[in-house]
């Protein structure tokens, strides 16, 4: 089951109390979802990317008309630059502006690149687009592999830079699907108010991609790091009274809609259990590199098995 995280974040409720934080108006979201290296990697981030658009607007109220996702052929450098072009000009100095990137990433020992169809990104293509932007409120979310390197370039005031790997990591990464999935599960709003925060997301993400490794019984190849302070060095352990974590903590997509899952406590249960055995999926296909084959394939046809009978609960209950 699901693990909740329970962390004291004090100064979360009365700043997201305020009408600038609380606004899902003034939340814009930019996703690119890079090279995915083989089809089934491709199929797993485009899943990401999708998710996180259709969460933002289904279920947290960002208007559609705010949300650009790029993706395919279409996620090039050319359209990435447009893309922040735009978001320079229709997002606001008091808007909450989101990049959210998908794929992979590599590092040659000196520079960190997302990877594209044509001419990948560095650190140093994204700080100019960056620097543009008016708003004071900037999250910008590498969840590729050797992202780390993102961090001490994007590091600045009023913008938490997320990476979910170190430099030199080149496996597919699991972090992005659980940042994704805390959006949209309760149990990732650690202080209930009806919102998850960044810093939560990233909470959240961490213990599912730690609990993952844990139960392969491999050691652990990420190593996701915070920084929101602008001093170019991300924390492992942010926190709302640590050295990072403060901006985080008070920024959000919007609020959860309570009501996709079920009234009924047995149902929502089941439905819970379902997502998690679909997260626990999608992790194991990432992992696929690095385990044994005849390990991944025996663990993957119980987790199908498990998801099956699952389903079937759920309709027998009345689900869908």
């Amino acid at each position: 089951m699901l693990k909740t995280i329970i962390t004291a974040l004090a100064l979360v409720l009365a700043w997201l109390a305020t009408p600038i934080a609380a606004s899902a108006q003034s939340t814009h979201l930019l996703i690119v979802v890079g090279l995915g290296g083989d089809e089934e990697h491709g199929a797993l981030f485009d899943k990401w990317g999708a998710k996180l658009a259709a969460v933002a607007t289904d279920k947290l109220g960002v208007p559609a008309a705010q949300v650009v996702s790029l993706s395919g052929p279409q996620a090039t450098r050319a359209a990435i630059v447009k893309a922040f072009g735009a978001l320079a000009t229709q997002s606001t100095a008091d808007d909450t502006v989101v990049i959210v990137l998908f794929g992979f990433g590599t590092f040659d020992g000196q520079v960190a690149k997302f990877n594209l169809p044509g001419p990948d990104m560095t650190p140093a293509d994204f700080a100019p687009l960056l620097a543009h932007l008016r708003s004071r409120r900037i999250v910008f979310v590498d969840t590729t592999s050797s992202s780390a390197p993102f961090v001490e370039a994007l590091s600045g005031p009023g913008r938490v830079i997320i990476a979910a790997a170190q430099a030199g990591q080149h496996y597919a990464t699991l972090f992005g699907g659980p940042f994704v999935d805390a959006f949209a599960d309760p149990a990732a709003d650690a202080d209930h108010d009806g919102k998850v925060s960044i810093l939560e997301a990233f909470q959240y993400a961490k213990t599912q991609v730690a609990a993952q490794y844990t139960r392969e019984g491999l050691m652990p190849l990420e190593n996701p790091v915070l920084d929101d302070n602008g001093d170019k060095e991300g924390s492992q352990e942010p926190g709302a009274q640590a050295k990072d974590g403060k901006t985080a903590a008070v920024l959000s997509l919007g609020s959860i809609n309570q009501e996709a899952l079920p009234a009924d406590p047995k149902l929502r249960a089941l439905y819970l259990e379902r997502q998690d055995l679909e997260r626990r999926i999608d992790s194991l296909k990432l992992m696929k590199g690095s385990m044994d084959p005849a390990k991944y394939e025996q663990e993957l046809e119980n987790l199908a098995t498990e998801l099956a009978l699952k389903t079937r609960q759920i309709k027998d209950a009345g689900g869908k």
